[in-house]
């Protein structure tokens, strides 16, 4: 059986506070977000609004996609 992951990004507002996450089931983990069912940070800052997401085959492949050898990108500045 092949599994989904998502990378996401959401929001409070426009320019507001925002939250990355990564799931295997994003409809779910949005709707967690948007009845604040867990009491965290996205509870506590209202963060609910997808303003971004992507798709990938694997949990490595989302977080290596554009960084595969985790080079500490803050050196770039």
């Amino acid at each position: 059986m092949d599994k989904t992951y998502f990378v996401y990004i959401i929001a409070s507002k426009r320019n507001g506070t925002l939250y990355v996450g990564m799931t295997n089931n994003l409809e779910r983990r949005i709707t967690e977000h948007k009845e604040q069912i867990n009491k965290s940070f996205s509870s506590k800052y209202n963060v609910s609004r997808l303003v971004w997401y992507e798709e990938f085959d694997t949990v490595i492949s989302g977080i290596e996609k554009d960084n595969p050898n985790w080079k500490n990108l803050y050196y770039l500045f």
